[in-house]
């Protein structure tokens, strides 16, 4: 997720520096900022401390609208009269929505202050979760989910950037892993208990940690630089043609590619706005993002791929394959945090080999494997090839661009893991329709 930078002025916790080290009197004084129409702005006071539990509260639920339904999407399409691979439009709209949503929600925040993003954010959130609840066809769930999809991709930004500690940056992620783990199960149990509409509405729970955040969020930076809202544009038109691939390729793949031509046209005229040219042309930016967005692929496909090939191995119900999945992304979210410091020194030729090797190899047994074993073992596999390679290839990706344009590059980095999300189910429904 895109971490907005420090505002001028003020070091990485908050606390305002000066050239010369401290004013007359030996006083430190904050420098001024230029305000928009050069009038000098004082730099924005320090960060009041968050709790973090509140934005762990605030990004986890968002793993609840990628993995959740993917054992009550067969009901959804039982009560609506339509296909699986109808119904699963509502997750490929929330994977869209929070691969546009992590970039748009950043601009938000570092143009508007966390406040108008996180009500904005908050807003969004809650009008998607009563569409889904109540809506009475594909459509209108469809446009819920994608407004669940860019709140919480909002929701997860602002969590991020409110880090103030490796510790803090921990929790965070390992909410969102731990969601995702245990959001089929949960998802299951929901539905059986209220409805399956009940449980397209719990990326919501997110909506609780809004009042701890309102009251302990840090003061709003000063504007930055005019917003480039046509390099946005621009990016939400690719995005949203890469995402209609798996359904009409001819369609979207030509949209696909005139939208990259007019991206990378404006990225001439403009080479410092939305999508910044300092990071598109890093080689090892556009490679650690290309397989980060191969891993959340297969690891997402196989989350909605194998329910289908348990139970029709096994005749297990929704329930027993629930739990039975569990271990598996547990011990990858898990696991991949002691991968991913064994491998913080390693060179990038090592972890781009390393993770879609894995990868692969869970691909190639739950292709293969004719025991729920062996295809629990490769959702292991997958689960921790994507989990680690998220937190590696990050680092790398970090590390490729100038440090100016390190926060742009996190928002252009998790937007092809995201949208990998948005790839996987879609192929899924394609391998099993």
């Amino acid at each position: 997720m895109s971490v907005p930078s420090s505002s001028p002025g003020a070091t990485p916790g908050g606390v305002p520096s000066s050239p010369s080290g401290a004013a007359r009197g030996g006083v430190p004084s904050p420098p001024p900022t230029a305000a928009p129409g050069g009038v000098p702005r004082r730099a924005a006071p320090p960060a009041r401390r968050m709790p973090a539990v509140w934005p762990a509260l605030l990004a986890g639920p968002l793993s609840f609208g990628i993995a959740g339904p993917s054992l009550i999407l067969p009901d959804a399409a039982r009560d609506l009269g339509l296909s699986l691979g109808a119904v699963t439009w509502i997750v490929t709209a929330f994977g869209w929505a929070i691969a546009i949503g992590t970039p748009l929600m950043a601009g938000l925040q570092s143009h508007r202050g966390v406040r108008r993003a996180l009500l904005a954010c908050a807003a969004s959130v809650a009008l998607g979760a009563a569409l889904v609840a109540a809506g009475p066809s594909l459509p209108v769930l469809v446009l819920g989910s994608v407004a669940q999809g860019l709140g919480t991709a909002g929701f997860t930004t602002i969590a991020m950037s409110l880090t103030r500690s490796a510790r803090s940056m921990g929790l965070v992620t390992a909410s969102l892993a731990t969601v995702g783990a245990t959001a089929p199960l949960v998802a299951d149990l929901v539905a059986g208990a209220l409805s399956w509409r009940a449980a397209l509405a719990l990326p919501a729970l997110s909506l609780l940690a809004v009042p701890g955040v309102l009251r302990h969020r840090p003061a709003d930076p000063a504007p930055g630089a005019p917003f480039d809202l046509r390099g946005a544009a621009l990016l939400t038109a690719l995005v949203t043609a890469l995402v209609f691939i798996p359904h009409s390729w001819p369609v979207a793949g030509a949209a696909a590619v005139a939208a990259c031509g007019l991206l990378a046209l404006h990225l001439r005229a403009r080479p410092d706005g939305f999508v910044p040219a300092s990071v598109v042309r890093a080689p090892v930016f556009l490679l650690v993002s290309g397989l980060a967005f191969l891993l959340a692929a297969i690891n997402f496909g196989m989350i909605y791929l194998l329910p289908a090939l348990l139970a029709g191995r096994t005749g297990w119900t929704s329930g027993a394959v629930g739990l039975a999945i569990l271990w598996p992304l547990l011990f990858g979210g898990l696991v991949s945090y002691g991968v991913i410091a064994a491998t913080a020194k390693a060179p990038v030729k090592v972890v781009t080999v390393l993770f879609p090797g894995l990868a692969a190899a869970g691909a190639v047994l739950a292709g293969t494997g004719a025991s729920p074993a062996v295809l629990l073992v490769a959702q292991a596999l997958t689960s921790l090839a994507a989990a680690s390679g998220q937190g590696a290839f990050a680092a790398r990706a970090a590390a490729a661009v100038p440090d100016g344009a390190r926060a742009t590059a996190m928002g252009q980095f998790n937007l092809c893991y995201l949208l990998g999300a948005a790839f996987g189910p879609a192929i899924a429904a394609a391998l099993t329709g």
